[in-house]
């Protein structure tokens, strides 16, 4: 029987073969592919948190869908039935996309890593520091490794052609005054990318840090080997060079710990009730799940010429909940004084004299 299959298989055109090789080797990458699927979903089902295998799932099925078809059909190509230059053709091909299908490989690999340990380093904690300083340097490191990878697979796919990698020599032997003029071109690239390393590790700004940086609120949402996006509070971006962060001042709110102190200021009559606005700014906080329990402090920190300066202080566990409080605080305050001590509110003072009728009473007769 199996002579009788071999022999029938001899008497196909080269052609046919080479189709049913191709055929039978991409339909056995995907057969893998899917049975790796499958037992992957399997799994993945049987964990609440995180999943490696649904990680895998995620990043590396599509570089899959291409790398195990094409790996199979690279070694079923020696069996076909091709011309010389056919074969040297077809194996070029399949050897470029087969690093390319590789280099994404490889990408999906670094993001499964960078996913767990995102689960490790969750930024939903309240105090979340050093979740901040971790995912800061994982996205940079994460960043530079895809550049590395993006680059070795370009050097790769060029130098396996001749006529480029002579070019190749020949550039390295000639580069004179043409890699003088790069290397002025690529002085600010290289400055930026300095900058982003510095930051990386020596951390003036994370990942989820608050920052008030050009006048505006907002968090850092992405760091780039060349720029950082901030998230503004009414969900404008603010993107500024990677190297504004080292040359020029900013506020940093979460720098060193997540909790932050809020301050309300209310400008108030000179017969304002001191100890009765401080009872009531107790009992305000107490009510309030936005307060941290650490600081409550009334003080007049002012008098001026018509009226007194009185502050709030208050303290929360980040600067979202420290906004909202003080907005809290200065709504109902207000609220209280205005219904309570309206005599408390600012006012003018004035004091009107008629100096005619004075004159008058002068002019009278004594009696």
């Amino acid at each position: 029987m199996w002579t009788n299959l071999e022999n029938y298989f001899e008497t196909l055109p080269p052609i046919f073969w080479n189709l049913l090789l191709a055929f039978l080797a991409i339909v056995s990458g995907l057969i893998l592919k899917t049975l790796f699927t499958l037992a992957s979903k399997f799994y993945s089902k049987r964990s609440n948190d995180f999943s490696w295998f649904y990680s895998i799932i995620r990043r590396l099925g599509k570089p899959l869908n291409y790398f195990l078809p094409l790996f199979i059909f690279n070694m079923v190509l020696p069996l076909m039935t091709l011309g010389p230059k056919a074969y040297n053709v077809l194996d070029r091909i399949t050897g470029i996309l087969i690093i390319i299908s590789f280099a994404f490989l490889l990408i999906g690999i670094i993001k499964i890593i960078e996913d767990y340990m995102y689960s490790i380093y969750d930024l939903s904690k309240t105090d979340n520091l050093k979740e901040r300083k971790v995912r800061t340097q994982l996205q940079f490191i994460r960043k530079f490794a895809v550049s590395v990878i993006v680059i070795l697979a370009t050097c790769a796919i060029l130098l396996s052609f001749d006529h480029l990698r002579k070019v190749g020599t020949g550039l390295l032997t000639g580069v004179g005054v043409g890699g003088i003029i790069i290397g002025f071109a690529a002085q600010r690239s290289l400055a930026n990318f300095l900058a982003g390393l510095q930051i990386a590790f020596t951390q003036p700004i994370r990942i989820d840090d608050v920052l008030i940086v050009e006048g505006e609120w907002g968090r850092v949402e992405e760091i780039t080997l060349t720029y950082v996006v901030l998230s503004i509070w009414d969900k404008r971006r603010l993107i500024l060079p990677i190297n504004y962060f080292i040359e020029k001042p900013f506020q940093n709110w979460t720098r060193s710990s997540s909790d932050l102190l809020g301050t309300v200021f209310l400008y108030l009559d000179y017969t304002a009730p001191i100890d009765a606005i401080r009872e009531e700014y107790r009992r305000l906080l107490k009510e309030n799940e936005l307060w941290d329990g650490n600081v409550q402090v009334v003080q007049v920190t002012d008098a001026r010429e018509k009226v007194i300066e009185v502050r709030m202080l208050m303290s929360a566990a980040t600067s979202g909940r420290a906004f909202d409080l003080r907005c809290y605080i200065r709504e109902n305050l207000i609220s209280f004084i205005q219904k309570n001590y309206p005599d408390a509110l600012p006012k003018t003072r004035a004091i009107i004299e008629d100096r005619s009728f004075k004159d008058e009473i002068k002019d009278l007769p004594e009696a």
